[in-house]
């Protein structure tokens, strides 16, 4: 696994077709958690907010995955399943062509946050 410095170099490794729906991804959460820090954790992009690593990204070759606290997953289930997305326990799938709508991200940064408590 190649390792990445920053945001910046990982979204520019990203393959082309998924770069502007990561870099879109990354402002709306660097807009919603303005208090977040930028890491880079477990290989990919994330968001800290006092210890705890709370959002994460990653670009693969087909979709893209946004990860999260499973309670706000699960909180948001069915507004992403009425999205088109599919999630796992703690994360959702996305696409350049079927990104996550703005609401929807909100949603579930808002239920991260209030997982962790912070």
């Amino acid at each position: 696994m190649t390792e990445h410095a920053s945001h910046d170099e990982y979204i520019d490794a990203a393959p082309e077709r998924f770069r502007p729906a990561l870099r879109a991804l990354r402002a709306a959460i660097t807009t919603a958690l303005p208090d977040a820090d930028e890491v880079i954790a477990y290989g990919m992009p994330g968001f800290r907010v006092g210890d705890a690593t709370m959002i994460g990204y990653a670009a693969f070759s087909k979709q893209c995955g946004l990860y999260l606290p499973a309670e706000a997953v699960a909180e948001c289930a069915e507004a992403i399943e009425d999205a088109g997305l599919k999630h796992t326990k703690t994360g959702v799938t996305f696409t350049d062509s079927t990104p996550i709508p703005g609401e929807l991200l909100t949603g579930l940064l808002d239920a991260a946050r209030r997982s962790v408590g912070s």
